[in-house]
């Protein structure tokens, strides 16, 4: 026999019957005798016979496959997203492609192409930073597939989404800081592209504002990752800035952050204070432990897939799109407590 996956053919031959005929014992069609559909299944599972998915989707006209577009999966906050959805998925029997776009709009845009190719019933999406062009995701409404938005929204694209309150999140943690008698907060934000981005540093914004604060633009940096936090607070310290607070986008970028200011000899929180955004498994493990935000990651991935198949499966689809708005938790550390 040849080499690859087994047919339907494949097991016709085997027995000597109509590709027809092995094809309703299969499906245990009622016309087909007990022995036959036990000799049938029997090869079958000897022969490890799978069916041909591709050809039973364009049949049924659904796949039972959700794509999923994620900016990087080692991230804890979208790693926790996705067991949300997977979880969601497996239960109402359906599979899961998740693709990586790394950040990066090129690959955000082969992601795009790469499910509508493998006819996926339906997508959720959180675009990457560099994502400000958004053709390839029209291209999911103009081709009949579901989308739902997921942390990382495109505000102009009218689809189901899940997001939380990045704005109020922002200000209670940076609020948290002014409370604890901070008065110069370093705020290590993400690309302005981004809408998230710029709701973070809004929330910062305003927690300074009611406190009678004034903005000082040279603690406003736009630095969300590890090694760039890391290079932005040596860049402050050593242009001799004066800062007793930080607040993070991202606990990666507040670790980085307290990384180089315990390198510098300033002791967290007596010093300088630290908040970060997400709340991962690092942060209960730093030291001092890190005050951040949770953002209900597994949550969000299984309320945004609970929309999506819901839109997916649904006898009409004119009715209207949802926002699901999560509230997200300040969890108080040591990074911050003194």
């Amino acid at each position: 026999m040849k080499s690859g996956l087994v047919t339907i053919k494949d097991l016709a031959r085997e027995l000597n019957i109509s590709a027809s005929t092995v094809s309703r014992a299969l499906k245990n069609h009622p016309d087909i005798s007990a022995e036959t559909k036990r000799a049938v299944n029997e090869l079958a599972e000897k022969m490890n016979y799978q069916p041909n998915a591709v050809a039973l989707s364009l049949k049924q006209r659904r796949s039972n496959t959700i794509g999923v577009i994620i900016p990087e999966i080692v991230h804890y906050f979208f790693s926790s997203v996705i067991s949300g959805i997977e979880d969601v998925a497996y239960d109402a029997g359906f599979n899961v492609i998740i693709c990586q776009s790394n950040e990066r709009f090129e690959r955000e845009v082969a992601n795009a192409k790469t499910l509508l190719a493998s006819r996926v019933d339906g997508v959720l999406v959180s675009i990457s930073k560099e994502t400000t062009s958004y053709k390839h995701l029209h291209n999911f409404a103009n081709n009949n597939v579901p989308m739902v938005f997921y942390d990382r929204i495109v505000p102009d694209l009218i689809a189901d989404q899940v997001i939380i309150d990045d704005f109020d999140a922002s200000y209670r943690a940076t609020k948290h800081l002014i409370d604890s008698g901070r008065e110069r907060i370093v705020h290590l934000g993400g690309p302005m592209s981004l809408l998230i981005g710029k709701q973070r540093k809004e929330g910062y914004l305003k927690a300074l504002a009611e406190a009678g604060i004034a903005v000082d633009e040279d603690l406003i940096l736009e630095s969300d990752s590890f090694e760039k936090a890391r290079m932005a607070i040596m860049k402050l310290i050593n242009q001799k800035k004066k800062f007793d607070g930080v607040f993070a986008t991202n606990d990666l970028t507040a670790i980085g952050a307290m990384q180089t200011i315990q390198k510098k000899g300033y002791k967290i929180p007596d010093e300088i204070a630290v908040v970060g955004f997400s709340d991962g498994r690092f942060s209960g493990i730093t030291d001092p432990t890190l005050t951040s935000v949770d953002q209900h990651g597994y949550e969000m991935g299984t309320i945004a897939t609970q929309m999506l198949l819901k839109r997916i499966t649904a006898e009409v689809d004119d009715y209207p799109f949802e926002t699901k708005v999560l509230n997200a938790n300040l969890i108080v550390r040591g990074s911050s407590l003194i």
